[in-house]
């Protein structure tokens, strides 16, 4: 099961409009320059265009990794990916594949499943990670909890659309 690479590729514009939106000055931005330490002269130094490349490329390889995470049918190509006669049409591996897609292939395909499992993934897996670095860097918990907001926002409409249109 290959994600529709449109929807891809959609999800991945998510976190720069949110990111846009979100550290936006009238939103958490100044808060966020406050807790991480950041200044106008710091934030002007940038060069933009290769940040915001970046930024999509690296959304992109979440989004791919984020519809194995949300849509729960692709366990069933994991499982069966080392049998004899995978990807042979006809083979008794790939009519078993078949099977279970055509009576099973659109159970927990909604964007309210995908939206849970990117929240539950910001929560229980971008919440940590964001926190051990920010103790290390001797960041103030204000400092994740801004950033785990950003991702909790992010990761529930990624899981959502790929969940639902993927």
């Amino acid at each position: 099961m290959f994600p529709n690479i449109i929807t891809v590729l959609c999800s991945a514009v998510i976190p720069l409009f949110i990111g846009f939106i979100y550290y936006n000055p009238k939103v958490l931005g100044k808060p966020w320059m406050e807790a991480s330490g950041m200044t106008e002269e710091k934030m002007k130094g940038a060069n933009m265009p290769v940040l915001l490349i970046t930024m999509f490329v690296l959304s992109f390889f979440t989004s791919i990794i984020l519809f194995t995470l949300v849509v729960h049918q692709t366990d069933i190509y994991s499982l069966l990916m080392n049998e004899k006669g995978f990807e042979e049409e006809g083979s008794a591996v790939m009519n078993t594949i078949n099977d279970l897609m055509a009576k099973y292939g659109t159970n927990f395909r909604t964007f309210k499943r995908g939206a849970l499992h990117g929240t539950i993934l910001a929560i229980f897996f971008a919440f940590p990670i964001l926190h051990i670095n920010a103790m290390f860097e001797r960041k103030s918990f204000k400092y994740t909890a801004i950033h785990t907001g950003y991702w909790i926002v992010c990761l529930a409409l990624m899981g959502g659309i790929l969940c639902q249109w993927g």
